[in-house]
C-alpha cells in the first residue's frame, strides 16, 4: 500500500512524536508513505477566518503537489485539522468557477480524483483492524482507553462523509484489537478549544478540564488522540488545570499510533514517548508495556 503523506506544520514541530510514531507504525505494517513534495501550510483555523479564497487555495496547492510527488490517487493526513481543510477544499472545489480561480492562484491544475484519508481511516479501513491484530506482539493488557476524536475527525459529516459522526467507534475497534478496552464516555467528540489555545486560554482550560474529568470518571487509564492540537491541550495543560481548578489530573495522553507501536513491539523511545509533558515512562513500566 502506497499513499501520499501530508504531515502538516504540527507534525514537523510541536507534534513531531505523532509523525515519528506514524512512520514507524506504517513501516512495521508495510504501508509506504511518500511525503508530498514542497508541501505548505494548510491554513488551519486562521485562514478560513480571514480569507475564504486563500483557505481553499492553500490545501488545494498541497493536493496539486501530489501530482508533482508521484502517481498516487490517495492522500493521508494524520492531523485532524489538516484532514478537515483538505476535505473542505475538495468539497468547495466542485464549483467550477471557484476551481478556476484557485487554479490561477496556485498556478497548477487541481486534481479532482484524489481520495483524502485521516490516518485512522488508513489503519482501520484500508489496512484493516484484524490485519493489525495479527501483527501485534505485545498486548495492551486490558488498558482502559478513552478514545478521543475531537471536533474534526468526523464532523461535519457532509464534508467527512462519516456515518458515525457523533459516536464514532473506529478507534475503539483498533484499541480492542490491540488488547485494550475502549471505555464508554461522553466527551469523545467534545471540543478541546484548540483554535483558542493562545487567544482564549481560560476557555481552553475549562473545555479540556471537562474532557479529562469525564475520562477519569469512567475509569480510563489513558486518553488516545488523533490530532496534535488536541494532544497539546490534553497533555500539556494538566498542570495549569490542576492549579486553576484544584484538581489532580495526571492522565497519560497517547497518539493512537503510539499505542499501536507499543503493541507492535516498537520501543517507546522510537515512538517519541519521551517528548510528552505528562510523563508516561513509569506508567508504561507499571503496565508492562515496555
Amino acid at each position: 500500500m502506497k499513499l501520499a503523506y501530508y504531515p502538516g506544520c504540527s507534525l514537523h514541530s510541536t507534534g513531531i512524536e505523532y509523525d515519528i510514531s506514524t512512520k514507524r507504525v506504517c513501516e512495521k505494517l508495510g504501508i509506504e508513505l511518500v511525503e508530498i513534495k514542497d508541501w505548505i501550510c494548510c491554513g488551519s483555523t486562521p485562514a478560513h477566518q480571514r480569507d475564504d479564497l486563500m483557505s481553499i487555495a492553500l490545501p488545494a496547492k498541497n493536493l496539486a503537489q501530489v501530482r508533482e510527488t508521484g502517481d498516487m490517487k490517495e492522500v493521508c493526513a494524520p492531523c485532524a485539522s489538516c484532514y478537515s481543510r483538505l476535505k473542505f477544499a475538495q468539497q468547495r472545489l466542485a464549483d467550477d468557477a471557484l476551481r478556476k480561480d484557485v487554479e490561477m492562484i496556485i498556478d497548477a491544475k487541481y486534481p479532482g480524483d484524489l481520495i483524502v484519508y485521516h490516518m485512522l481511516d488508513v489503519i482501520t479501513e484500508k489496512f484493516g483492524v484484524e490485519a493489525v491484530a495479527q501483527r501485534t506482539t505485545r498486548s495492551l493488557n486490558g488498558l482502559k482507553v478513552a478514545c478521543y476524536y475531537g471536533c474534526l475527525m468526523t464532523r461535519p459529516p457532509k464534508v467527512t462523509g462519516k456515518g458515525q459522526f457523533e459516536n464514532p467507534t473506529q478507534m475503539e475497534s483498533l484499541i480492542q484489537a490491540l488488547g485494550g478496552v475502549g471505555v464508554d464516555w461522553n466527551m469523545k467528540t467534545f471540543c478541546c478549544g484548540a483554535a483558542f489555545a493562545l487567544t482564549k486560554t481560560d476557555v481552553v482550560l475549562e473545555l479540556t478540564r471537562k474532557i479529562l474529568a469525564d475520562a477519569e470518571s469512567v475509569g480510563a487509564d489513558v486518553i488516545s488522540v488523533g490530532c496534535p492540537l488536541c494532544h497539546a491541550n490534553l497533555d500539556g495543560r494538566q498542570t495549569q488545570i490542576n492549579a486553576k481548578f484544584n484538581t489532580k489530573f495526571n492522565i497519560p495522553i497517547f497518539y493512537f499510533t503510539q499505542l499501536m507501536g507499543l503493541a507492535l513491539g516498537i520501543e517507546p523511545k522510537d515512538l517519541g514517548l519521551h517528548k510528552h509533558i505528562t510523563e508516561v515512562g513509569d506508567f508504561l513500566k507499571e503496565r508492562a508495556l515496555t
